[in-house]
């Protein structure tokens, strides 16, 4: 199933997909913006809670971890996303979400590799990242670049992913692709945004989805049904 020709909301897709589910979130606890996050109401791994039948949540992020708990969340892992294999966790999920994860890895196909160990064959993997070709940004980048110092990312990225980067990587982890789409710049960022970087997102989207602000990519294992 394919949404080329207009954007979807992130957050709302993914509170959809978990309803009712199992589920393992990986980057839970939103590092470094968990409080902020939690403040705003934006908080994907709330709402993971909420709709889902089980959840389990991985982070390396010890301090937001503590913080979670405290909030009394449960089933949550210190976890290296890069090495999984190391987890003391032994079942498989029906849904697994790296939402703005895979961005931050030196080495995503390590990452990939060792989320198959969670999957039965029905598991979906969703994946969202940034897009290397989002509009607002090229606008930003243009602006206030400064050769290069001044580039809109966030400083701990370390790739940007396109529809066939994206896809190549992971077919050539093991997985198929099942379901792409492009996602908007979410009401979380809008009112932090300048107002002419949404003006110029808004008039690019409407007339190529292929310029929004990321990427979802839904994956199952190569060889399931």
């Amino acid at each position: 199933m394919y949404k080329q020709f207009s954007s979807i909301q992130r957050l709302d897709f993914l509170r959809e997909r978990v309803e009712g589910r199992s589920v393992l979130h990986l980057g839970c606890t939103n590092h470094p913006y968990t409080h902020e996050s939690i403040e705003k109401g934006t908080f994907l791994h709330k709402d993971i809670v909420e709709k889902a039948s089980v959840t389990c949540g991985f982070d390396f992020d010890e301090e937001g971890l503590e913080t979670l708990r405290a909030l009394g969340y449960t089933d949550l892992y210190r976890a290296d996303l890069e090495k999984l294999e190391d987890v003391g966790l032994d079942t498989t999920f029906d849904v697994i979400i790296a939402g703005e994860v895979i961005e931050h890895l030196k080495n995503p196909g390590s990452f990939l590799e060792g989320i198959k160990r969670f999957m039965h064959n029905g598991t979906e993997l969703i994946l969202t990242t940034v897009n290397a070709y989002a509009a607002f940004r090229f606008a930003a980048y243009a602006l206030r670049g400064r050769g290069g110092v001044n580039e809109p990312v966030h400083p701990d990225h370390v790739f940007y992913f396109s529809y066939k980067t994206i896809k190549k990587l992971v077919e050539s982890a093991g997985f198929k692709e099942t379901e792409f789409y492009f996602y908007d710049i979410g009401t979380e960022h809008r009112p932090t945004n300048r107002w002419y970087y949404n003006m110029i997102n808004d008039v690019a989207v409407k007339i190529s989805p292929h310029l929004s602000d990321g990427v979802i990519i839904v994956c199952k294992l190569k060889n399931a049904p």
